[in-house]
């Protein structure tokens, strides 16, 4: 499958988020502000996310998933859900620590109706490094490995002059 798409749904403060394809750096600013206007809603409990159709997810979305999920938890004291039945993915997503942030469930959610796509925004180099700095720095702060794995990434990005 080629391309890339993000679904949405809310009822009661539970959001809904399905990701379908590559879902890479090239949304970072479409799911922050997915991230900011979920967090900020005073009636959000908890989200699910469905990564039963992504084929790849890079680790710019990791931080903003990983970002969510501490929102939630810090809001409603409820772990959110990942729902990944792709073994790559499931790896993936356990490395990262996501196993302590996530209740994760590795077969396909019954039924998901109701969800909206959500319209990709564009952003300019600045705000994309902004978001990939952010991201990361939220994956370092779950664990060690994270920490290690990414510090070299991070310093680079905040050592970037911008513009």
């Amino acid at each position: 499958m080629a391309g890339y798409k993000i679904l949405q749904a809310e009822k009661q403060g539970i959001y809904v988020l399905k990701f379908i394809g590559e879902i890479r750096l090239n949304l970072c600013s479409t799911l922050d502000n997915l991230v900011e206007s979920i967090t900020q809603d005073p009636q959000f409990k908890t989200v699910v996310i469905d990564l039963t159709e992504t084929e790849i997810i890079d680790s710019t979305t990791l931080g903003l998933l990983a970002k969510i999920a501490m929102a939630a938890q810090k809001q409603s004291n409820f772990l959110p859900t990942l729902i990944s039945t792709n073994p790559d993915i499931t790896r993936i997503i356990t490395s990262m620590g996501f196993d302590k942030i996530f209740i994760i469930v590795r077969e396909p959610a019954s039924r998901i109706e109701e969800l909206e796509e959500i319209p990709v925004l564009r952003a300019s180099e600045q705000q994309v490094r902004d978001k990939v700095l952010d991201a990361h720095k939220v994956l370092m702060g779950l664990n060690n490995r994270n920490r290690e794995e990414f510090k070299n990434l991070v310093r680079a990005l905040e050592c970037e002059e911008p513009g």
